[in-house]
């Protein structure tokens, strides 16, 4: 199990996550980017990054909502194909 970040991060993007995280498994691109990512691979399944986020888009993979599951491959995608990753997320939640 790893934790997925969610729709809420979508154009939020705050960062309290990323400094709190003890392994560095949370990435994004500066200016490309409209969420952030948590790589399945790298994640310890610690739980820190939950809390620290304001808009509450971080879920332990199972507790992830059932209108918000497609971000479990988003995360994972991103580390193998960052532009199909930013694809999805785009149809996922078109920009305003």
């Amino acid at each position: 199990m790893a934790y997925v970040i969610g729709e809420p991060c979508v154009d939020v993007m705050d960062t309290a996550c990323v400094e709190v995280c003890p392994v560095d498994c949370i990435h994004y691109e500066e200016g490309v980017d409209r969420k952030l990512f948590i790589d399945p691979d790298e994640c310890i399944d610690c739980g820190a990054c939950e809390p620290a986020c304001p808009v509450s888009a971080i879920f332990a993979e199972e507790d992830v909502p059932e209108a918000q599951s497609a971000y479990k491959e988003v995360d994972a995608q991103w580390y193998k194909d960052k532009d199909a990753a930013r694809r999805r997320v785009a149809e996922l939640k078109p920009a305003a």
